[in-house]
């Protein structure tokens, strides 16, 4: 069970397999989704990521998009907005509708071609690819080109990939997306390593700036909620991301945490939804450097 088991929700991925990057769309409903995030890595790289402060005018957004190729790949949203824009899809203004496609990006450039960076083509594509079939895992779309384990540097890093999970419980339902690129280790549901040497960050040091790495996390539910509420479950799941990720968020990471909401069906508990989504983001990580790696279920 993936993301897309969350009625409404479509993802789609566009991958170069020999440049070693890529991106993944998620398209929200007609009406968009309610959203917020949470940023807690000291260098993530965004488009609108200001929108989705509580505080900001606009609550829902249409899309999602989750890209390598650093900076460059912030590019790619601009195809996914022709895409909603040729179907209608967007913030009523008096003039137009207005696709709103936030974004975020990890930093793969070192691990194939450098120059090979998805762009407004490569987001169109995604975007007229995405569905609501089962997500593709593994190394593919914004995965592609992602690490784990990388505090030695070169030595011991692994594929780190794209993984999701839907958890249900109690008839409350949460999906979560995860690219995972961290410096750490990823961790298994016993606290043992999953990806990565696991010798610890000091066992050899690093130049800042040697290494640059991102975890993005997107989670999904149908439940109503409000913008605040979806920061409050943003921030939820990045604690996620410090039991599964060790160490997670640090100076190098620009970790990202993205909740959107359909609103197509009542409030749940906030406890019990809490906690899913916890899970969720754990469970997506891990699945993310399995299928990368080969290892399974």
């Amino acid at each position: 069970m993936t993301l897309t088991a969350i009625p409404g929700f479509r993802v789609g991925h566009w991958t170069d397999a020999v440049g070693q990057t890529g991106c993944t769309v998620i398209l929200c409903p007609g009406a968009g989704a309610v959203a917020s995030a949470s940023f807690l890595g000291p260098s993530p790289a965004t488009r609108e990521g200001v929108l989705l402060s509580p505080e900001k005018k606009v609550e829902r957004v249409h899309a999602l998009l989750l890209t390598g190729g650093s900076a460059f790949g912030l590019a790619a949203a601009s195809g996914v907005v022709r895409v909603l824009e040729e179907r209608g899809v967007g913030h009523q203004t008096p003039f137009a509708r207005v696709p709103l496609v936030p974004a975020a990006v990890v930093y793969d450039l070192g691990v194939g071609d450098p120059l090979a960076r998805p762009g407004e083509r490569e987001g169109e594509a995604a975007a007229r690819a995405a569905s609501s079939e089962p997500v593709p895992r593994g190394r593919v779309g914004a995965g592609t080109g992602t690490t784990a384990g990388k505090y030695l540097g070169g030595p011991g890093a692994v594929p780190g990939g794209l993984g999701s999970a839907m958890l249900e419980r109690y008839g409350v339902s949460v999906g979560a997306l995860a690219v995972v690129n961290p410096i750490g280790d990823v961790l298994d549901e016993r606290g043992g390593v999953l990806a990565g040497p696991g010798t610890g960050p000091g066992a050899v040091s690093f130049a800042p700036g040697d290494v640059e790495n991102t975890t993005l996390v997107a989670v999904v539910t149908e439940h109503t909620l409000s913008k605040a509420d979806c920061r409050r479950l943003a921030d939820a799941a990045q604690a996620a991301l410090g039991r599964v990720i060790h160490p997670s968020h640090t100076y190098w990471d620009g970790d990202a945490a993205f909740m959107l909401s359909s609103c197509a069906k009542p409030p749940a508990d906030p406890l019990l939804l809490g906690a899913l989504v916890q899970e969720a983001v754990c469970a997506a990580v891990r699945d993310a450097v399995r299928q990368a790696n080969g290892l399974g279920v």
